[in-house]
């Protein structure tokens, strides 16, 4: 295992994700360390414990025990979910519902002035506030069906101010941790710490991959409190047969 992802790992670790294709996912995966990516790749290494793919039972495994070290919100949802790919069949099972982790993520995290937003339960949108504004749609009608709309309250920034404390307390340069702790002191925290840290590549690189990381923790743990999660799909090459297509 290499010691950091860079833009090419990423790239087709991303690749995989988005084709769904559980091979190209476990080849990418050795291209930098699991603990980095953890929530990003989670729900396909799942797909591929599920599928029997070769190896995949491997990587679930490292996962599991990376999840189970780190300890992020969100981390032990996702350990459940590797758990049930796995064969385990004790766990509660959640409601599949094809929602951007992303997505949700900045309705959870955004102003409580003036964000938040809807989930589409039929299609798992993510709808912001303030589309509401633009005027109705076409169905109006259905904005107040509970079957149809899950609310998203906006939580504000505080967790996006704990993702840079734990980010600077995990940095090996402690010359730059130092002069982030004095930039996320006060007002304007998140715009100092930013500029700081900009001047370091490769830190700035890991921040974004640690604060992303924290992101879909939180949105998939607010996801499963409402009593879904995020599913996978497997493409499955012609003639393949080994392994059905379907969500997870």
């Amino acid at each position: 295992m290499v010691e950091r992802w860079d833009e090419d790992g990423l790239r087709a670790l991303r690749g995989a994700l988005h084709a769904q294709d559980g091979v190209a996912l476990l080849a990418a995966l050795r291209s930098g360390p699991e603990r980095e990516v953890l929530q990003l790749a989670g729900d396909g290494v799942a797909g591929a414990a599920a599928r029997g793919l070769p190896g995949s039972v491997e990587t679930a495994a490292l996962f599991l025990g990376a999840l189970r070290e780190r300890g992020f919100r969100g981390d032990g949802e996702l350990a459940d979910r590797l758990r049930v790919a796995m064969g385990d069949e004790t766990i509660r099972l959640l409601r599949p519902l094809a929602v951007d982790l992303e997505m949700l993520a900045m309705l959870l995290e955004g102003d409580p002035a003036g964000s938040g937003g809807r989930l589409d339960l039929s299609t798992g949108e993510c709808w912001p506030a303030f589309t509401d504004e633009l005027g109705p749609g076409p169905e109006a009608e259905e904005d107040d069906d509970p079957e149809r709309w899950l609310y998203v309250p906006a939580l504000g920034s505080r967790a996006g101010y704990r993702d840079m404390e734990l980010f600077i307390e995990e940095m090996e340069d402690a010359a730059l941790a130092d002069r982030l702790r004095i930039a996320v002191g006060g007002r304007g925290a998140f715009r100092r710490f930013k500029a700081v840290l900009a001047a370091d590549e490769r830190s700035w690189s890991r921040y974004h991959r640690f604060r992303d990381e924290r992101q879909r923790g939180r949105a998939r743990a607010w996801l499963a409190e409402e009593g879904y999660c995020p599913p996978i799909t497997f493409r499955v090459e012609p003639g393949s047969g080994s392994y059905p297509p379907g969500p997870v």
